[in-house]
């Protein structure tokens, strides 16, 4: 690990060194990119900066144990009391950040709820993971946007599709892909009986033209007039798109913008976060070991998590955390869910690495 370490601290003063040499400078892109792979060794860098100096006051604090003085000796034992389990958890933090970086987790991502078993009431669950997702992201500053939905006759949805755009969005969001599954009193029952119903979640990938390219000759692309729940904002010109990727049989449908143009561009986003996400499936099936160690990460089939409101109880079933304070998640305080899920497949991760 230290030799590895000390090759990440070589690199990194090189590329400080390319940062202030004008050649560098002037090349705009290359500026860039030098920049951010500065920037992204940097946290490991000054870990074990601080690690080296917390050895080092370990070595010279062991050899005044020998000191003559009882008093000074005293002085190294509590020294090294503080130093040894400080030098522990700099190891620990040391080996996460040496873990191999997923290179999607600084993306924006497009997230995709869907309404599952439970009819009008999964609708409106479906409306209500949207909401929380949407007051996380307002709590981190990301921004949200809605790309594609459907809506049910309660305003719930069975179908929605958003872009949250951001700082790693990807990193903190992407063991949500799964069934979520609720339990609570429906409004729409009478009799105050408890109902379970289910929602799928998918977390894909922002894919730009470089990561996906999609040929046009590939696109079936129709036009037709949006439909809706009525009134002024029902469009009365052909502005809605259904894209269908002939290659892999994808359709996507845009129509909640009023401009033909924004439709398809929306659209086409969206088919190329899909495309991306099966190529990853696709990697992830060929790579099954890898797969193991990611347990999770996008299997839409698998119940990940229970929202039981008479409870005030949510559980996420993969790493058997249960916390009861469920309105206050429901209102986007998802930071210890999401905390708690990325300290877990971490220590998954890093099991998997070492063995």
């Amino acid at each position: 690990m230290y030799k590895k370490l000390d090759e990440v601290e070589k690199r990194y003063e090189e590329l400080a060194s390319a940062l202030m040499d004008p050649k560098v400078i002037g090349d705009r892109k290359l500026f860039a990119q030098t920049g951010r792979e500065h920037a992204q060794i940097q946290p490991v860098v000054d870990t074990y900066r601080v690690y080296k100096r917390v050895l080092a006051d370990i070595e010279g604090n062991q050899e005044l144990l020998g000191d003559k003085d009882p008093a000074i000796r005293e002085l190294a034992n509590e020294e090294l009391a503080v130093l040894r389990p400080r030098r522990d958890e700099l190891d620990k933090e040391l080996q996460i950040l040496l873990l191999p970086r997923d290179p999607l987790d600084e993306k924006n991502i497009l997230l995709e709820i869907r309404a599952g078993t439970g009819g009008e009431e999964a609708g409106l669950f479906a409306a209500d993971l949207f909401r929380m997702y949407s007051r996380y992201a307002e709590r981190k500053g990301w921004k949200v946007e809605v790309m594609s939905s459907n809506e049910t006759e309660l305003r719930g949805f069975k179908e929605l599709i958003a872009m949250i755009s951001g700082d790693k969005v990807y990193s903190h969001l992407k063991w949500e892909s799964g069934v979520h599954r609720v339990q609570r009193v429906p409004s729409t029952e009478a009799q105050g009986r408890i109902h379970t119903s289910a929602v799928t979640v998918a977390i894909m990938p922002e894919a730009e033209e470089v990561d996906v390219h999609v040929n046009d000759q590939d696109l079936k692309i129709d036009t037709y007039r949006s439909s809706g729940a009525g009134g002024q904002h029902v469009n009365v010109t052909d502005s809605a798109i259904r894209v269908t990727h002939i290659p892999t049989g994808l359709v996507v449908t845009c129509q909640d913008e009023r401009s033909q143009h924004k439709n398809k561009a929306k659209a086409l986003k969206i088919l190329r976060a899909r495309l991306l996400d099966l190529e990853r499936e696709q990697q992830e099936r060929e790579q099954s070991e890898a797969r193991r160690s990611q347990v999770g990460t996008g299997d839409r089939s698998e119940r990940i998590r229970t929202y039981n409101f008479p409870q005030n109880r949510l559980s996420d079933h993969r790493i058997g955390l249960t916390l009861y304070k469920l309105e206050a998640i429901m209102e986007g305080d998802l930071e210890e869910v999401i905390l708690a899920l990325r300290t877990y497949f971490r220590a998954e991760a890093m099991k998997a690495h070492s063995a």
